[in-house]
């Protein structure tokens, strides 16, 4: 596996949210990416699965150019991601929901096999007593978990998850816990876009911060945190300090 971020730009107008982001990925390891809001983390997740161009820079998977693919081709290709709005096809139970990528990815697959790994997965994320319900009567975390099980149904090589915490019971949080952790002892690489900073720090093997749209820091958690233009970025600057 390999992702590669070159010089990455993004203009709205004259509001620059990327200013030449640039990274790899080429191991099976748990990224975290954080920043503060405003800071350009969904846009860059948004130009990496396709959802958006660049305005400038490019982006690589497995040695192909990817920018400007269309979606559901990057995710063909190997990267998968979840959303900070869960998107669940409210209207159709978990199981249905489960077997959607699955076929989409592989129309000719043998179905009784595809709805085996779905029911294993759901078992695994707590979900298999809920298999025949409609997705809209799910709670918010049960859909957080719902969108983590279908993404694992692509069973994608680097995936970025956006927000998996936010709006979930405790109890759920440590289940998706193990769910990531369980993903990256498959040999998977996983970018976790979180505000929660105990789960960053508690999951993450390498920290990115991004700042205004600029990569800041890029290395060991142990380390980044205590950079101080990563604290100044979340706690501001002393004016008085910085006058004396």
């Amino acid at each position: 596996m390999r992702l590669e971020v070159k010089n990455v730009v993004k203009n709205f107008g004259g509001l620059q949210a990327l200013k030449g982001v640039s990274f790899t990925i080429d191991e099976p390891q748990l990224v975290g990416l954080i920043g503060p809001n405003g800071a350009g983390k969904t846009t860059l997740t948004n130009i990496i699965t396709g959802m958006l161009p660049p305005t400038s820079g490019e982006i690589w998977l497995n040695g192909e150019r990817v920018d400007g693919m269309r979606p559901y081709a990057i995710a063909r290709r190997g990267l998968g991601r979840t959303f900070q709005v869960t998107r669940a096809f409210r209207r159709m139970t978990v199981m249905e929901n489960m077997l959607v990528p699955a076929l989409a990815l592989h129309p000719t697959a043998n179905r009784r096999q595809v709805e085996q790994k779905a029911r294993e997965i759901l078992e695994f994320l707590t979900l298999d007593h809920l298999t025949n319900e409609y997705a809209r009567s799910l709670s918010g975390g049960q859909q957080k978990l719902l969108e983590l099980g279908r993404l694992l149904m692509l069973d994608p090589q680097i995936i970025i998850l956006d927000e998996p915490f936010a709006g979930v019971h405790p109890k759920l949080q440590r289940t998706i816990y193990d769910y990531i952790r369980r993903v990256r002892e498959e040999g998977k690489a996983i970018i976790l876009i979180s505000h929660d900073m105990e789960s960053i720090f508690t999951l993450s093997e390498r920290l990115m911060v991004l700042n205004f749209g600029e990569l800041i820091a890029d290395g060991p958690p142990d380390e980044v945190r205590r950079m101080p233009e990563v604290i100044e970025a979340y706690l501001g600057r002393d004016e008085e300090e910085e006058h004396a």
